[in-house]
C-alpha cells in the first residue's frame, strides 16, 4: 500500500451542509426482519424490464432467480426469502415518475430456507478470465447501489477500452445518509476483496478510494483491510456536497474530467461504489446473488434512526414500523437524500436496488415551498455549480421553453444536485426547470423519432403500392402478348391442341372445296374436264369392242 496520498485536485463550486449522519450511525447495522410479503419489482435497474420466470402459485426458495435479463442491458431478479408467488402484477415503487411497474408478489412462509448454491463461489478469483466474472455478476444481479442501477457486468467490460484507472465511491456525501460509512466500518474487507476482483476482471494499473475526510472510523477500518502488496490508494477528499458525484470525485482524484455527454470510460476510468464492491465480493466468493442491501433508515420521523440489511422487496411502511414509527406523525417520506432525493407517494412501496436511504420526515418538520420571487441575476447559483454551468441562463430558456437554446448551455450536463436551489435567494425551484426541459426535450426527441419511423413506413408503403401496381401491368400486358402469338409459336399445349383442331378443320374444308361433292354448280372449266374424262372412257370403250 502506498501511504503518500496523490495530490487532490479542487472542484468548482459546491456546499458544506449540515450532515445528520451521526443519529444513525450510534448503532451497528441491523438486520431487518422478515415482512409477510415481498415485492419486487421487475424494474430495479437502468435497461430493460427482467421477464419472470415464475408463475403464480410457485413455491421459491431464498436466493432462486425469479425473473431473468432481458437483454445485455438488464438485471435478474432474485426471491430474498422462501414462500409463495401470490401475484404477478402492477404495484406501486420508489420511483419520481410515480408510476406502477410489474413485480412479483411472495408470500413469505418465515422460514427464510436457501436454494442450494448454483453460484460455485471461488475464493482465488484470479483463476477466473474477466468474462466468467462479468457472467457471474449478471447471474447474481448486481446493479450500482450508490443509487443510479447500472447493470455491473457491463463497467466491467473493458475489451472495447482499455481501463488505466479504478474508482471505488466511499465519500457518501448526501446529509442523513449513512448506509456507506456503516458497511465501510463493518465490512471494509469484502469491500477490499470486491475492488481486487473488480480490478482483475478490468486489468486496471491504478485502484483510487475517494472518501470523504470526516468518516475517520471508516477510513481506519479500509486502510487496516488493505495490504502493503494491493497497490491500492485510500484518498481523503475534503467533505463538500457533491463530492461524492462520479465526476466530481473523478476530478478530484485524478484531475481529469469525463466529456460532456461522454462515460468515464472514454478517459480509461471506471467507477464503483463500495456497496457494490461488497455484493460483488459475496457473488464471486460466496456465489450469493444481490437479494438485499443496506438502508439508512432516518429523519425526524424516526425514533430510533439506524442503518438496517434490508432484503429486498420489503414494504417500507413495514420498516418504519419496525422502527418505532408513528404513520400519523410523518409529512413527508423521502427515497434518498434531501437534496437528490424524490418524495415518496405510497409507503407500501418496495425496498429496491437502489434505495440507499427512507426518510422520513416529522409533520411539524416539514417546510412549505416558499413563493418564487423573480430572478434578481446575483449569480449565486452559478458561483455554486460543481459542473460550472450557467443555471441562470438554464433557467431563463426553461422558463420560455426555448428547448433548442437552452442545449447551448449544457442543460444535459447538469446533474441536478440542488446546490442552485439551496442558494437562490428568490427561492426559485432552478432543478425543476431543468428536469422539466429534460424531460420535454426527451419527449420530443421520442415523437421524433416515431414521426420519422411512420414517415419512413408510410415511403414503404407507397413504393409497395407503386411496386404491385407496375407488376399488376407487366402481367397484364405478358397475358395480353401470349394471346397475339402464332399458334406455332405458342408455349401453352391447350391453346395448342385448340389451333391444331382449328388448322385440320380448315384443311379438310379446303379438300372439299378442290373435291366438290356434287357438280350442281361448275364452273365452265371443271366441266370441260369432266366432258374431256367422259370422250376418253367412251373412245377406250369403243376400241374394247372392235378388237
Amino acid at each position: 500500500m502506498n501511504h503518500s496520498e496523490p495530490k487532490v485536485f479542487d472542484f468548482h463550486g459546491g456546499l458544506h451542509l449540515e450532515e445528520h449522519k451521526s443519529i444513525s450511525t450510534s448503532r451497528p447495522i441491523e438486520v431487518a426482519p422478515i415482512p409477510p410479503a415481498l415485492v419486487l419489482p421487475l424494474v430495479q435497474h437502468i435497461g430493460n424490464p427482467a421477464k419472470p420466470c415464475v408463475k403464480v402459485g410457485d413455491k421459491v426458495l431464498k436466493n432462486q432467480c425469479i425473473a431473468n435479463i432481458s437483454g445485455h442491458i438488464s438485471a435478474a431478479i432474485h426471491a430474498s426469502s422462501s414462500g409463495t408467488v401470490i401475484a404477478i402484477e402492477p404495484r406501486s415503487i420508489p420511483h419520481p415518475s410515480n408510476l406502477d411497474v410489474t413485480c412479483i408478489v411472495i408470500e413469505t412462509d418465515g422460514r427464510d430456507i436457501a436454494i442450494e448454491n448454483k453460484l460455485i463461489g471461488n475464493e482465488n478469483f484470479q483463476s477466473l478470465t474477466s468474462n466468467e466474472i462479468q457472467q457471474r455478476i449478471q447471474g447474481a444481479g448486481i446493479v450500482g447501489l450508490g443509487g443510479a442501477g447500472f447493470p455491473s457486468h457491463i463497467k466491467l467490460n473493458a475489451e472495447e477500452h482499455p481501463v488505466d484507472t479504478l474508482i471505488l465511491n466511499a465519500a457518501e456525501c448526501e446529509p442523513y445518509i449513512s448506509c456507506d460509512d456503516m458497511l465501510m466500518r463493518e465490512h471494509a474487507d469484502k469491500i477490499i476483496n470486491g475492488l481486487r476482483i473488480m480490478r482483475h476482471a478490468l486489468n486496471a494499473k491504478d485502484c483510487l478510494i475517494g472518501i470523504e475526510d470526516n468518516k475517520i472510523e471508516a477510513y481506519a477500518a479500509l486502510q487496516s483491510a488493505m495490504r502493503d502488496s494491493d497497490n491500492i490508494q485510500l484518498v481523503r477528499v475534503p467533505t463538500r456536497y457533491p463530492a461524492g458525484g462520479e465526476r466530481q470525485l473523478i476530478y478530484s482524484l485524478t484531475g481529469k474530467q469525463p466529456p460532456s455527454q461522454g462515460r468515464p470510460l472514454d478517459i480509461g476510468i471506471v467507477c464503483h461504489n463500495v456497496g457494490t464492491a461488497a455484493a460483488i465480493d459475496d457473488a464471486i466468493t460466496r456465489g450469493i446473488p444481490l437479494t438485499s442491501r443496506i438502508v439508512t433508515i432516518t429523519g425526524s420521523g424516526i425514533p430510533q434512526p439506524r442503518n438496517m440489511q434490508v432484503r429486498l422487496g420489503t414494504p417500507i411502511q413495514f420498516l418504519l414500523n419496525h422502527c418505532h414509527s408513528l404513520e400519523e406523525n410523518i409529512g413527508t417520506i423521502l427515497i434518498g437524500g434531501p437534496m437528490m432525493g424524490f418524495k415518496l407517494e405510497d409507503s407500501r412501496s418496495p425496498i429496491t436496488k437502489t434505495c440507499n436511504c427512507v426518510l422520513a420526515i416529522h409533520q411539524r418538520d416539514v417546510i412549505k415551498p416558499a413563493t418564487p420571487l423573480p430572478c434578481i441575476r446575483c449569480g449565486e447559483c452559478t458561483d455554486v455549480c460543481p459542473v460550472n454551468l450557467l443555471p441562470q441562463q438554464l433557467y431563463w430558456h426553461a422558463r420560455a421553453q426555448e428547448f433548442d437554446a437552452i442545449q447551448d448551455y449544457s442543460l444535459f450536463d447538469c446533474i441536478e444536485c440542488g446546490c442552485c436551489d439551496v442558494v437562490c435567494p428568490s427561492r426559485i425551484p432552478l432543478v425543476q426547470y431543468f428536469r422539466f426541459a429534460k424531460t420535454t426535450i426527451w419527449q420530443q426527441e421520442r415523437d421524433k423519432e416515431k414521426s420519422d419511423k411512420a414517415r419512413i413506413r408510410h415511403e414503404l408503403r407507397l413504393k409497395r403500392l407503386e411496386r404491385e401496381k407496375r407488376e399488376k401491368r407487366e402481367r397484364h400486358n405478358r397475358k395480353k402478348a401470349a394471346l397475339k402469338k402464332k399458334p406455332d409459336q405458342d408455349d401453352d399445349p391447350k391453346k395448342a391442341a385448340i389451333l391444331a383442331a382449328m388448322k385440320r378443320v380448315q384443311e379438310k374444308k379446303s379438300a372439299s372445296d378442290t373435291n366438290p361433292a356434287n357438280t350442281d354448280n361448275l364452273s365452265a372449266e371443271q366441266q370441260a374436264k369432266i366432258d374431256e374424262a367422259d370422250a376418253r372412257r367412251k373412245q377406250q370403250n369403243k376400241d374394247t369392242t372392235s378388237s
